[in-house]
């Protein structure tokens, strides 16, 4: 595909709406929509920039919809091209036959992420800034927005942009000393720049640290909530997602299955697992349930334990508190709308995990849980954090970056020759280039805007 074509394509939900967009982008779009769309007293070629105008669109004699249209002229546009968009009607049908118009007219439909890859062709983004795009738009909560934001608005790129910078002037000055020796001086160099490098590898690893925390924004926090048979777990479940998910019955055994969803408790967003109960079974359906059960334990950020408060607790209860050692674990005494046979205070000592009463029938006790894991997973200080990594392909690059400053600070402490040191330092300039588009191949390029949304 070229990128001097005039793309176009359907920027809204192709299901019915108010109102609906199609964007048209590249150098001669306004003339090539110009015969299609009808202005009273010019032409949009004639119109204003960033000027919106009341206008009917046309093809073959036949009226196709009434329309807000606005011209947005290079590089004042979301691509830094010319570009016309077409506010319609929002009926999928109306959208679809425009759209064909403007095909006809000669325009090619736009790839998937085409309009922000000519974005970042364009160099009004980044790759890193083009990346946060598909992030607020999947943003599942105010904390997920606010963190792609910050991304979008270039506060990732520019620290990365900083370390680059350092890096650069370290290694540029080894060549230079390499090159010109009697006017650059690399006489205990090493000791010089140690400190400075140790720095850069530091800040590094704090946004590696931060990644995990990155993760649970960007994917949430996977929950699974385990149990006895009839303790209550597709209750709970039910219960946060707001509507009947699970089957609940007084038969034990009924969920057979682990049963995913994603629900939203203010900034928290939960990918739960409601999990079949755990027991000795002979039925081999069952049994198969159990151990997914299991598995889900221990794939999971938090555990939600479940237990019958309104009776004393088994040693199955027991055994499965033995399952959640070394993950971070909640003990939830359900059914306390019944009233509690056992103590939250007492055993969350004898078990040595927290406790709460909470009714999974009345969502009595529940605002205290989500409260706890707010804090357990320090939400308060991930909002306060300046740049968060919740990219994969980030992590990995700035752990490819570390262990190159690895490789250069050893080779400081071995007194190995400056020429090896400079081999290291590009590697960690490239690997963080990468995150920002600067050494990107056209491959990767296609692959990360291959992932977009179709008219984004």
């Amino acid at each position: 595909m070229s990128h001097n074509d005039i793309i176009a394509a359907i920027s809204t939900s192709l299901t019915p709406g108010g109102i609906g967009i199609i964007r048209v982008s590249g150098e001669g779009s306004p003339a090539l929509c110009a015969p299609l769309v009808r202005i009273k007293g010019l032409s949009l070629e004639e119109a204003e920039p960033n000027h919106l105008y009341y206008g009917k669109i046309h093809s073959e004699g036949q009226l196709l919809d009434e329309a807000l249209i606005t011209l947005m002229r290079a590089p004042r546009s979301y691509t830094a091209e010319d570009t016309v968009e077409l506010q319609c009607h929002g009926g999928p049908l109306v959208l679809q036959r425009i759209l064909e118009a403007v095909l006809q007219a000669g325009a090619r439909l736009a790839e998937p992420g085409e309009f922000t890859k000519r974005a970042f062709l364009n160099g009004r983004l980044d790759l890193s800034e083009a990346e946060a795009v598909m992030d607020l738009i999947s943003a599942g909560t105010d904390l997920a927005k606010q963190t792609a934001l910050r991304q979008l608005q270039g506060h990732h790129s520019a620290k990365i942009r900083d370390m680059r910078g350092r890096l650069l002037e370290k290694s540029a000055y080894i060549e230079a000393a390499l090159d010109d020796p009697e006017h650059y001086s690399l006489q205990d160099y090493g000791r010089e720049v140690k400190p400075a490098l140790m720095t850069i590898r530091e800040e590094i690893r704090e946004l590696l640290f931060s990644s995990e925390n990155g993760r649970l924004l960007a994917e949430g926090i996977a929950v699974a909530i385990v149990g006895r048979p009839n303790v209550g777990k597709s209750s709970l479940l039910n219960y946060l997602l707001g509507f009947e998910r699970a089957i609940v019955t007084q038969i034990p055994g009924t969920t057979r299955d682990t049963i995913e969803e994603s629900c939203r408790i203010g900034d928290l967003l939960l990918r739960l697992a409601d999990t079949a109960g755990i027991r000795d079974s002979e039925d081999a359906v069952e049994r198969i349930g159990i151990e997914r059960s299991r598995e889900a334990i221990k794939e999971a950020d938090l555990v939600l334990l479940l237990a019958d408060g309104s009776r004393p607790l088994e040693e199955e209860d027991e055994a499965l508190r033995e399952l959640c050692v070394g993950k971070p674990a909640l003990l939830l005494l359900n059914k306390a709308d019944l009233g509690l046979a056992v103590s939250p205070e007492t055993e969350e000592k004898r078990l040595d995990i927290p406790c709460f009463a909470v009714s999974a029938r009345t969502g009595e006790g529940l605002d205290r849980v989500t409260e706890h894991i707010r804090q357990m997973f320090c939400l308060e200080e991930i909002r306060r954090q300046p740049v968060l990594v919740t990219n994969l392909r980030h992590k990995a690059l700035l752990r490819e970056a570390e262990q190159g400053l690895d490789l250069v600070l050893d080779s400081i402490d071995k007194q190995m020759p400056e020429d090896f040191w400079t081999i290291d330092l590009m590697g960690a300039y490239r690997a963080l280039g990468l995150i920002i588009g600067e050494e990107a191949g056209e491959d990767l390029i296609n692959e990360i805007f291959g992932k977009f949304c179709m008219g984004k």
